[in-house]
């Protein structure tokens, strides 16, 4: 399925941006001191993969500055190479900013973003190099990455187009955001898109509503392969019984065959963001790693699960520790409460 002999297992393509949490579940607007860190969809995705063991690189364009130089430093740490970061030497340099507030029931959790016209939205064909179209199994980007500026999004669907050519899988999420752009809008530009997919994720709401997609589920996630190609489909359904205890399962589409678990019941919520780019992780991972569907949605449900109880965008978890998981979750009756 996959190219041989290649540098990197997984290259990605997304805006970085620095998240500001107020703490202990505290309001924005009433609260001191924000905690800091940085997060974006596609370095979500890439990192969490290369903490489970796969090669892993970001594109982006980030400032030239202090604030630049810590997101280098972060992804650097997350093992992620930093080989195609471009950095913005221009006066309006900035770094997208976007700010949580964690709920507690009644209360929803809350952000607020500060992106427009970030250092991203100005990276331009001619700031990669030639030769990394050629580099990686799997080129991933999501919708995000399309709407957050016209112009980057005419670099973006040629860069999608060049990954294809080159023999990398395309895997896509449409994680559609309805602040950066209308559903008649984003349905216009994913619709260019889903002929060079091989992996989409993508929910059935997002189906349904903005793709007016109709059917069962089932019939759905068959139609992405029918009518566009797409290799594998995987749908994620999560089921919030309070902001702090979630239900979480998938199901996945592949060569004619649907794949899914049991759920992951009452998962103890600390912070739910970036926990459906864990998903991604964690299913690339397994695909690239095992080749078997199974163990990729296996893998997937595990590490999106885990990645709800840790703090932060991105997933911490070794393989070691998700495969644990998934040994527990698969075991009936009495468990030993600790790791020992």
């Amino acid at each position: 399925m996959f190219k041989q002999n290649t540098e990197f297992d997984i290259i990605g393509m997304g805006e970085i941006m620095l998240r500001l949490s107020s703490p202990a579940k505290e309001k924005i607007s009433q609260c001191e001191a924000f905690e800091k860190n940085i997060g974006g969809s596609e370095l979500n995705v890439v990192s969490g993969a290369a903490v489970l063991g796969v090669r892993s690189a970001i594109i982006t364009k980030i400032p030239q500055n202090k604030i630049g130089h810590y997101v280098r430093n972060k992804i650097r740490y997350g093992n992620v190479s930093d080989d195609y970061i471009v950095y913005d030497t221009s006066p309006e340099a900035r770094l997208g900013v976007y700010y949580y507030e964690s709920g507690a029931y009644p209360r929803k959790s809350a952000v607020i973003y500060d992106r427009s016209r970030s250092s991203m939205c100005t990276l331009d064909l001619n700031e990669l190099p030639e030769d990394i179209y050629a580099k990686t199994k799997v080129f991933h980007i999501s919708s995000i990455t399309l709407a957050i500026d016209k112009d980057l999004q005419k670099n973006v669907l040629e860069i999608i187009k060049r990954f294809h050519n080159a023999g990398a899988l395309i895997s896509f999420d449409v994680n559609y955001r309805a602040a950066l752009w209308t559903e008649e809008e984003a349905k216009s530009v994913i619709e260019k898109v889903l002929k060079y997919v091989d992996f989409l994720f993508v929910s059935e709401e997002t189906s349904r509503r903005m793709m007016q997609k109709t059917g069962t589920l089932e019939e759905i996630m068959q139609s992405y392969a029918d009518d566009y190609g797409c290799r594998l489909v995987a749908t994620t359904r999560r089921e919030v019984i309070t902001p702090m205890r979630h239900n979480f399962n998938s199901k996945i589409f592949f060569d004619g065959k649907f794949y899914e678990e049991e759920p992951y019941n009452n998962i103890e919520v600390i912070d739910r963001i970036g926990s459906g780019d864990a998903y991604l992780a964690g299913v690339l991972y397994g695909l690239i790693k095992t080749g078997d569907v199974r163990s990729a949605l296996e893998i997937g449900n595990a590490a999106s699960a885990v990645k709800n109880t840790i703090a932060g965008d991105m997933l911490a978890s070794s393989i070691d520790e998700i495969t644990g998981v998934i040994k527990s979750h698969k075991t009936v009756g009495r468990q030993d409460e600790m790791v020992r």
